[in-house]
């Protein structure tokens, strides 16, 4: 069975007020890469997911875990 990776990202953006551009600028990626990443669309490499949670202040299993 294969596993999915899922994330919270749109959650946690917007729970901090947050737009996709505000987040993308902190963390020195497109805004379409986020629009990606919270459309499950995109998995982030390591680097950009310890970037994402640092940006929004929580730790990264919070952000993105394993779903099946």
């Amino acid at each position: 069975m294969l596993a999915t990776i899922i994330n919270k990202v749109r959650e946690k953006r917007k729970e901090q007020h947050l737009t996709q551009e505000d987040l993308a600028n902190k963390v020195g990626v497109t805004r379409k890469t986020i629009l990606s990443l919270e459309k499950g669309s995109y998995i982030p490499s390591l680097l950009l997911a310890m970037d994402l949670a640092s940006a929004l202040n929580i730790k990264i299993d919070q952000l993105f875990f394993r779903g099946e």
